[in-house]
């Protein structure tokens, strides 16, 4: 990564290195590329799989490979929410697995650029005197529009009037992804987010982080409780899919096609930890009191649903997680960036677990969605009181933690009493 960050290897270099050619390629040219690269890489991971799919299901004895081609690429728009109608059923759940493998080729893809277009516009000193740089948005705007391209192709040659493709939702998310994780990515490849974040004043850089560790810290307990859920009913997802009669190759594909909402069903189980569950049908709900379901599809991550009816009683204390995890989680940011004051160490801990239930709570109001007719149109987690308890947990368990953190910090400071 290059750096334009005072005392960093780009800072010191002079301005011949600077004009170096590896680090001023033409701007647009290159971002616009490198969008439409990002969007072109994970593509054709998804139409490669479809061909494998297509000759796996039956040695190719039906259709042809432009069929794999274009169910790969429907794929590909469902994983940026195109959605897709299914024998007159409209699916929109976004397949988050897809979702992530896009936006990691989006932040790899961003950094490069970021470093290519580094060596554009003023150094580090110009900037902080002042002077406007427009590097990062223009490279930004013609990455966006390199993505953009790739995508509505795409979308304009996959789509049918039978499948019922969203080109809407495809163009809205394909703006978020490379809006949020692409700008991103070239501001820290060109340093320009470094100069920009010593600007800003270290309690919100300290909450900033604080958030990162939550949010990482939470999807990764709730994971685990997902694993081990799934792990105690094994035997019925195997049933399941016995139950289908699917021989290897198409067992082999419905377990990679299973793995893309994986993702899907961790936010699932993170809603489930704070209180409010989620549902796999209208009129239902599976959270830690109550577990109130009806027939199910034979699909084997539902295996790691509870059982229907009442719970136990340690069920309730599950929604104590969440805030053990905010508290662990603001004391950890807090010793890398240690504080003696209470009030700094109180609002780094607060306000970095209230930005983190924001964060949590937008990535599960996108896990949900219609997955079949009739009762399906409603499965996912109940989004406003996710938010809602997501921000209490979070900014009350962050609050501890960083006030704890900060008392264990100025216990540590206090001099030694001098010996007689």
């Amino acid at each position: 990564m290059t750096s334009l960050l005072p005392g960093s290897t780009s800072a010191a270099r002079g301005p011949a290195d600077r004009a170096d050619a590896r680090h001023r390629r033409p701007l647009v040219l290159i971002a616009a590329l490198g969008g439409a690269a990002a969007a072109g890489a994970t593509l054709l991971v998804c139409m490669a799989f479809g061909v494998i799919g297509w000759f796996l299901a039956d040695a190719g004895a039906h259709g042809a490979p432009r069929d794999g081609l274009r169910v790969g690429a429907v794929g590909w728009l469902l994983g940026h929410g195109s959605g897709i109608r299914v024998d007159g059923v409209l699916v929109t759940v976004m397949p988050l697995g897809l979702t992530a493998l896009c936006a990691w080729s989006i932040w790899r893809l961003g950094h490069r650029v970021g470093d290519s277009v580094s060596g554009h516009g003023p150094d580090s000193d110009r900037i902080a005197d002042g002077e406007r740089d427009w590097t990062v948005p223009t490279a930004a705007l013609a990455f966006t529009g390199g993505y953009l391209v790739v995508a509505i192709i795409t979308f304009r040659m996959a789509s049918t009037p039978e499948i019922g493709l969203s080109q809407g939702r495809v163009v809205l998310w394909s703006l978020v992804l490379c809006g949020t994780l692409g700008l991103t990515a070239i501001a820290i490849g060109s340093g320009r987010a470094a100069i920009w974040a010593a600007f800003l004043p270290s309690s919100v850089r300290a909450a900033c982080a604080t958030c990162f560790r939550i949010v990482v810290g939470y999807l990764v307990v709730a994971a685990v409780v997902f694993v081990v859920a799934l792990v105690v009913d094994f035997g019925t997802a195997v049933n399941v899919m016995s139950r289908l009669h699917t021989g290897a190759g198409d067992a082999t594909v419905y377990t990679a096609l299973t793995a893309t909402v994986v993702p899907n069903a961790v936010l699932f189980s993170a809603s489930y930890l704070l209180g409010p569950g989620f549902a796999v049908g209208a009129h239902t709900l599976v959270s830690p009191t109550m577990v109130s379901i009806g027939p199910l599809p034979m699909f084997p991550l539902l295996a790691a649903l509870p059982d229907n009816g009442p719970t136990a009683a340690w069920t309730a204390g599950l929604m104590v997680v969440p805030l053990l995890v905010a508290g662990f989680g603001a004391a950890w940011a807090q010793r890398r960036t240690p504080t003696l004051r209470w009030d700094e160490g109180a609002l780094r801990g607060c306000a970095g677990g209230v930005l983190a239930g924001v964060l949590l709570g937008f990535l599960v109001s996108v896990s949900g969605g219609a997955v079949g007719p009739g009762r399906m149109r409603e499965v996912g987690p109940l989004g406003i009181d996710v938010l809602v308890h997501a921000i209490t947990a979070f900014g009350i368990g962050g609050l501890i933690g960083g006030v704890l953190m900060t008392w264990w910090q100025r216990r540590a400071a206090r001099p030694a009493p001098a010996e007689s």
